[in-house]
């Protein structure tokens, strides 16, 4: 830094100014320190993040690759991995006190900025107790999270433990579309039948993605709450009446003659629906009570 003007450098800039005055290369560079070969710490700053498309690409970017960029060795390059994961770790955490859940949006703004970005699918569930605040977040899966590679008794493996009463699935797509896929429908479906036997309430199954997330509570395949009837209305996608025709075909779901009758039971500890499966009409879908 003692190559720019004192007035002009990133750290007395804050002392004066607040860190909000200091450009995204200013701040990496106060990070970062002296500059080298010839070089401003905000000069290299500046190139890292014009060579990987801004801070979004920067806190993307590992290790090799941002070691490529000059200026930027070993040292810095953990010293900006460190940065990054404290301001993901600062906004999962914020507010503090305890975390209750009333809607998906209260798990997504916490876990978007962990997952939205990460370069491997992770599964994680969330548990909570009666009164839908959070006992555990645990990451369950890393790598390919597929519904036949994932074992569903992991899912509430922790839950039975900790005497859980429900939980919500989260996991992310790389791609950056958080459109669900035959294999998320179907490992809901599954969590879904699971959750009854083990009478822990599945609530939601979240899939993140860049900024954003889909619901599937919202999109009214996976959701609690008193039964309603039909609508009468084609299930949101085709891949789901597949997937239910043949869970209904191995058992593991009730035909829909088992279920005529009974889509305005009374239910008094909240079960979870099956909405868009053929034939469910919003009843359990393990019992059709």
């Amino acid at each position: 830094m003692s190559l720019l003007p004192e007035s002009e450098r990133p750290r007395e800039r804050l002392a004066v100014h607040g860190a909000g005055a200091l450009s995204a290369a200013e701040l990496i560079g106060v990070l970062w320190g002296s500059g080298s070969h010839g070089k401003t710490a905000v000069d290299a700053a500046a190139d890292a993040l014009r060579r990987h498309e801004g801070l979004v690409g920067l806190a993307r970017a590992t290790d090799v690759e941002l070691e490529t960029v000059p200026g930027v060795g070993p040292v810095r390059s953990a010293q900006l991995s460190a940065a990054f994961e404290l301001g993901r770790r600062l906004v999962a955490d914020w507010p503090s006190g305890r975390w209750i859940v009333h809607t998906p949006r209260d798990v997504g703004e916490r876990l978007v900025p962990q997952m939205g970005y990460l370069e491997r699918e992770e599964l994680r569930v969330v548990l909570l107790n009666t009164r839908n605040t959070v006992l555990r977040l645990v990451t369950v899966y890393q790598g390919n999270v597929s519904s036949s590679l994932v074992r569903v008794g992991e899912l509430f493996r922790d839950a039975v433990r900790l005497n859980a009463t429900g939980l919500i699935l989260v996991h992310n797509h790389p791609s950056g579309d958080p459109t669900p896929s035959p294999d998320d429908l179907r490992l809901t479906a599954e969590a879904l039948a699971a959750g009854r036997l083990l009478d822990i309430q599945l609530l939601d199954h979240l899939i993140v993605a860049g900024d954003g997330f889909v619901s599937l509570r919202d999109r009214g395949v996976a959701s609690t709450g008193p039964p309603r009837r039909s609508t009468g209305q084609q299930p949101a996608w085709p891949e789901m009446q597949a997937i239910g025709q043949n869970l209904r075909r191995s058992g593991r779901l009730p035909q829909p003659a088992e279920c005529d009758g009974l889509a305005e039971s009374s239910h008094t500890t909240g079960p979870v629906y099956l909405s868009h499966f053929p034939g469910s009409r919003w009843v359990d879908p393990m019992t059709c009570e």
